[in-house]
């Protein structure tokens, strides 16, 4: 890792937090639902939830994206695959099939910039609202309280398989939502996730599940959560 595993944001007193789950390279369609919440990038954020790139028609411009004033992510699995690939430990078969043609075909120079971006996300993102404290993670953070996660992740001599272990289960686990889980995560007023394609924004206990499928073919359009929105127990006011 190049970059902090945990980054944490204070409370936005000028402006607005919204929160996005997975985009898989619809840049464009992204930017038009920041422009139907009027987002002004000098004093409101975006947080994405991980997944930016694969299945999409534009992933070449995601960078872009991460270059807009006040928008943020965090790493999700498809970022890492891209990642992997270049580093040669990727199934390339199975990557191209889960959307990856586009990044399979660049040469390494080609690649190199996407690399750099995506290892400098982190694998968490921890945000101050005025109604508590949220955690941020891609797929799950597979815990029932989160302080002791996010003192793991700030540790900077945190032992290679504690590492590991984190990162497959905030980048791929779904075993929460498969056993309908509704177990609450202590220490945080909710954990936000993407990862797992929803028709609505959903909660189980208080993780929120915030992929709304808008980058499926017959996807509608993408929902921007404003985090002051969210309450104790998971609940949307």
């Amino acid at each position: 890792m190049t970059s902090p595993l945990i980054r944490r944001f204070t409370r936005n007193t000028v402006g607005r937090d919204f929160l996005c789950g997975d985009i898989h390279g619809h840049v464009k369609k992204l930017s038009l639902a920041m422009a139907a919440v009027d987002y002004d990038g000098s004093k409101d954020r975006l947080f994405l939830l991980g997944d930016l790139v694969d299945r999409g028609p534009e992933s070449d411009l995601v960078l872009n994206l991460l270059d807009v004033p006040g928008v943020y992510a965090l790493r999700g699995n498809h970022d890492q695959w891209a990642i992997d690939f270049h580093e040669g430990r990727a199934d390339v078969r199975l990557y191209a099939r889960n959307g990856g043609a586009w990044f399979i075909g660049k040469t390494p120079a080609e690649r190199q910039p996407f690399v750099d971006a995506f290892s400098a996300l982190p694998l968490a993102i921890e945000l101050e609202t005025e109604h508590g404290l949220l955690a941020l993670v891609h797929a799950d953070s597979g815990a029932l309280r989160w302080a002791p996660i996010a003192e793991w992740l700030r540790d900077p001599t945190i032992p290679p398989d504690i590492l590991a272990g984190l990162q497959n289960v905030f980048l791929w686990d779904r075993s929460r939502v498969d056993q309908l889980d509704a177990t609450e995560v202590k220490d945080v007023l909710a954990v936000c996730v993407g990862h797992t394609p929803v028709e609505r924004i959903t909660s189980l206990g208080n993780t929120l599940y915030l992929d709304t499928g808008a980058w499926l073919p017959r996807g509608g359009d993408f929902v921007l959560l404003d985090a002051s929105r969210i309450r104790a127990g998971g609940a949307i006011a």
